[in-house]
């Protein structure tokens, strides 16, 4: 059990990236991009092709966060430029990615890593992803707090208010989606070498686990602020990873269920604290009826006394 949650927080650590990359765009830019899952393969795919080709894994890390960003600059520019509805764009880049991962692959739907150096053969992932989620989290802050960060933000709220003052909203876009995916493909090239092999059809079903784990994180943890909501995303993919884990341990649930598994959790997630919300309210308002009865009661009482 201890080992299961271990590894459990181990793997939410490096899907938190993942989640803060689908933060961006579900959360700040209120932006459905479907690019996610074919992104994060292609950070996969870059980094065990430059690996096994005797590269650097932290310059093939880099090299797999430019390459999320590319992918991210052509969804910001089909829906931008070429006025193409956003859910739309994203599911296009998906399914573009998905040829262009199986070139960067050599058309080989799988590529090991192992007996070669990755960046876990260099330090301990206890230390090294604690310290790159705490990375992750200030330079995101300090990013959504500049101007330009500023700007991404009013423009997920409302982008007519923010053209009304001059600002170029396609600009804000394309950077906030490329961004996104560039973390993305981050996280897809580290958990490749932490798995010690990328395949063609590892970043299916992503989209669906990042919002899994930014509801459960803004549910149990809340969102008062960005960093306050940034944080909890982190927290919210541990969670995740940790009631994955414990599902799986039930006799009757097997690997392949998790797919199933995901689907009632993010349910669960979105359902209870609308229902939480609408007992508090109900609630509130039967103690406002019986408050308001109490007092008529008092003002017939008086009434009476008064008639007698």
């Amino acid at each position: 059990m201890l080992n299961s949650i271990l590894g459990a927080v181990e793997l939410g650590l490096l899907y938190a990236l993942m989640a803060l990359g689908v933060y961006i765009t579900f959360r700040i830019l209120d932006f459905p991009d479907l690019t996610v899952d074919g992104s994060f393969t292609t950070g996969g795919a870059i980094a065990a092709v430059m690996i096994s080709h005797g590269a650097n894994p932290w310059l093939a890390s880099f090299v797999a966060f430019l390459g999320g960003l590319a992918a991210g600059i052509c969804t910001g520019l089909l829906h931008t430029k070429g006025k193409i509805n956003g859910l739309l764009s994203g599911i296009l880049m998906m399914i573009a990615l998905y040829s262009i991962n199986m070139r960067i692959m050599s058309g080989k739907p799988n590529i090991g890593m192992l007996g070669v150096d990755t960046v876990f053969t260099s330090i301990n992932p206890w230390i090294f992803l604690p310290i790159l989620s705490i990375v992750i989290l200030l330079l995101m802050n300090w990013f959504l707090h500049t101007d330009l960060g500023l700007a991404l933000r009013a423009t997920g709220d409302n982008d007519r208010m923010i053209r009304s003052f001059g600002a170029n909203t396609d600009t804000t876009k394309i950077i906030g989606v490329s961004l996104s995916n560039g973390v993305v493909a981050l996280s897809g090239a580290l958990i490749a070498q932490h798995s010690g092999f990328a395949d063609i059809s590892m970043g299916i079903g992503m989209i669906v686990i990042g919002l899994a784990s930014v509801i459960i994180g803004e549910a149990i943890f809340g969102a008062r602020n960005v960093i306050h909501a940034t944080i909890a995303v982190v927290l919210g993919s541990i969670v995740y990873r940790i009631v994955v884990a414990l599902a799986l341990r039930v006799e009757w649930l097997d690997t392949s269920d998790l797919k199933i598994i995901t689907a009632v959790i993010v349910i669960a997630a979105l359902i209870f604290p609308t229902a939480s919300r609408a007992i508090k309210q109900k609630k509130q308002a039967q103690k406002r009826t019986a408050e308001l009865s109490g007092l008529r009661d008092v003002s017939n009482s008086r009434t009476l006394g008064g008639d007698l």
